[in-house]
């Protein structure tokens, strides 16, 4: 009777981790890229330099990420090859910490694959698409990864300063609604000092 009651516990609590492990894994599919816009005639020597992150929405986001989330940089530099060395500055553990990697152009210019994929343990494949920007004030942008077989998107708002207007994070969020996301998978951080503005 003990080890049947025992047993029934084990199956119970089995199921009620099977979908906490699931939400891990967000329901909210990732829309193709024909439905994403890409910005016209992309000129990619005034896309080069140091935007700051000031909105970001994703089908990973959640609570706790929300929670954590401080403001960042990304720093693009452009290669002879037209590839672009990618950086983020972030503050962690309260350490300042600098991710690098390189987009590859794709053959629709402002479109780039990630470079040197394979050293990405679990990423099958990555795609960042600039959606629109006027270079001097903000752009917005998408990113396309699927790891480990399950896919997930985002959408960054990029500001050349730490501040944009109501109306452009407006626009933000809706677009970011129309993919299906809600208010708990958006996030604008709040503008932080330490670390993003080292030189």
């Amino acid at each position: 009777m003990a080890r049947g009651i025992l047993c029934l516990g084990l199956v119970l609590l089995g199921a009620l981790q099977a979908p906490a492990q699931d939400s891990l894994i967000s329901p909210i599919p990732v829309p193709h890229l024909i439905s994403i816009p890409l910005q016209r005639d992309f000129q990619e020597d005034q896309f080069q330099g140091k935007w700051y992150v000031v909105g970001i929405a994703g089908n990973s986001i959640n609570a706790t990420r929300r929670a954590r989330f401080k403001m960042y940089t990304t720093t693009y530099e452009l290669n002879d090859d037209h590839s672009y060395n990618v950086t983020s500055t972030m503050i962690r553990n309260d350490t300042c910490d600098h991710w690098i990697r390189t987009f590859v152009p794709n053959d629709q210019p402002g479109q780039f694959t990630l470079g040197d994929i394979e050293s990405h343990v679990g990423v099958q494949n990555y795609t960042v698409r600039v959606m629109m920007t006027n270079y001097n004030q903000f752009a917005m942008m998408f990113f396309k990864k699927v790891h480990d077989n399950y896919e997930f998107f985002k959408i960054s708002l990029y500001g050349r300063t730490k501040e944009l207007s109501a109306d452009m994070k407006d626009y933000f969020a809706r677009f970011a609604k129309s993919l299906g996301l809600t208010d708990d998978h958006i996030i604008f951080p709040v503008p932080i000092d330490e670390c993003i503005d080292d030189k």
